[in-house]
């Protein structure tokens, strides 16, 4: 998702407050305690945990779940399901998961798990393997294999049911394209053309942001996934992994396309292409670009992700009805114009059991109901995602349910996946403290690549190559 993850549009803006990953586990700790998790909780009750939106007018995840919850419940009486929503920011609602799940008295029985951290909760014990309810359940042939492997660990088991993928790419403001004179149909053919309509907004609309590239810290996933990755897996001959590779098992150290991506996000910030640094180092960076950059015409191009009309639609809290109108969609080119010629990530996100989940088989029945072909394709289109399963994505009603699904789905054919491996969330991090360095100009490319080098053979245990 994921990494899901984000988007905006013209709306009220009342924010909520981010809170330290501390204070996010005692009061997530104390509500799951209170509510009695683990060990001597009521068997007929499935917990299920879920990462709900910093945007208080966002109720997308909370509104499904809802409807799944009623629907469960009236399909298996003296059941029932307990919502234990998590409020954060993604990098905190990660750290609170993690300390959720370490006890049978916090663990609750169902878990919204990114793709990019599942590894990393396997490899800790935290989850469960879902092989034998996988082996009973028709459905599963369905699901592609891509997003399948996407929820297997390296033991070649199966610890999550994937709920949708994503794709990535630009999406541009066409009203401030003609402002600017630059055409409806824009098509960027490498990493200049996308620099030159930035510095073509930048000189003839001022007074709006030219170009969102999401950085640092406290974007988390968001400044690795949608903004690092979507340059580095640009820069090579789309058949190799710039990141990790796969014939020695050891992650890359070194590469130019590693400098050129970092060079990349200089550029936008001390050129000053990007949002003020203090606005892009803010930990609700997303919700700003959905809510209030992107729909009110304050933003020329940002690289972002398939799931942002999400926000957008009815009852979402911030509808914006001429969206599909008001922008523009194009992929992101290689670096040079190289074959194949365009990048996009995908990622994604599943429902897993945790180890210690008290009602497991509970759990995996809601799983079942949640993931039917007619409550999955209401979810794909409620979530602006892209389907994982086969009878879905081939549905009429699913391709022509929003503007925009087909170009991202298109978008598959030429997307990479990241190496979710279990050490990927501090490489990740790592990835952000170098994006962060050039994004101030506290470091230069060099010095943060160098410290990137550093802190990647520390974080592996030095199974690093040089490239």
């Amino acid at each position: 998702m994921p990494v899901r993850p984000t988007a905006t549009r013209p709306r009220p803006t009342s924010l909520a407050a981010p809170l330290t990953a501390a204070a996010l586990a005692v009061t997530a700790l104390t509500a799951l305690t209170a509510c009695g998790g683990g060990s001597g909780s009521d068997p007929d009750t499935v917990k299920v945990s879920f990462k709900q939106s910093t945007d208080n007018s966002i109720h997308v995840m909370d509104d499904h779940l809802a409807g799944i919850k009623k629907q469960f419940e009236k399909n298996n009486p003296g059941k029932k399901v307990e919502l234990v929503p998590i409020k954060a920011p993604d990098s905190e609602y990660y750290t609170k998961l993690q300390q959720m799940l370490r006890s049978p008295k916090t663990a609750p029985d169902l878990v919204y798990e990114d793709t990019f951290l599942i590894n990393s909760d396997i490899t800790s014990g935290y989850l469960r393997p879902l092989d034998s309810y996988l082996a009973k359940w028709r459905d599963w042939d369905q699901f592609i294999d891509t997003a399948k492997a996407a929820a297997k660990a390296q033991d070649g088991r199966t610890y999550g049911v994937p709920d949708g993928t994503d794709t990535r790419g630009l999406w541009f403001d066409k009203g401030i394209f003609e402002k600017a004179g630059l055409p409806a149909d824009w098509q960027p053919k490498n990493w200049d053309d996308v620099l030159a309509a930035a510095r073509t907004v930048k000189r003839k609309v001022p007074g709006v942001t030219p170009l969102n590239v999401y950085t640092g810290k406290p974007a988390g996933e968001a400044a690795t996934m949608q903004g690092f990755e979507m340059l580095l897996y640009g820069t090579g001959d789309g058949t190799t992994d710039p990141l990790y590779d796969e014939p020695s098992k050891k992650w890359i150290a070194g590469s130019q396309g590693f400098k050129d991506a970092l060079a990349f996000v200089e550029t936008v910030y001390q050129e000053q292409l990007g949002p003020d640094v203090s606005t892009a180092l803010d930990p609700n960076i997303q919700t700003i670009v959905r809510g209030d950059l992107l729909p009110k015409g304050k933003l020329a191009i940002g690289l972002d992700g398939s799931w942002l009309p999400q926000d957008w639609l009815p009852g979402s809290g911030h509808e914006w009805p001429d969206w599909s109108k008001e922008l523009g969609l194009a992929y992101m080119p290689t670096q040079h114009g190289q074959a194949p010629g365009r990048v996009s990530m995908s990622g994604g996100w599943t429902w897993a059991i945790p180890a210690k989940a008290a009602n497991p088989d509970l759990a995996f029945e809601f799983i079942k109901t949640m993931q039917t072909k007619a409550n999955a394709q209401k979810w794909y289109v409620a979530n602006s995602g892209i389907a994982v399963r086969k009878d879905v994505a081939s549905d009429p009603a699913y391709v022509s349910a929003q503007p925009g699904i087909k170009f991202f789905t298109d978008l598959v054919a030429s997307t990479h996946y990241r190496p979710a491996y279990p050490v990927y969330p501090r490489v990740s991090t790592a990835i952000q403290e170098a994006m962060e360095g050039v994004t101030t100009g506290d470091l230069s490319v060099a010095e943060a690549a160098s410290g990137y080098d550093d802190t990647l053979k520390e974080a592996t245990d030095n199974q690093v190559i040089q490239k």
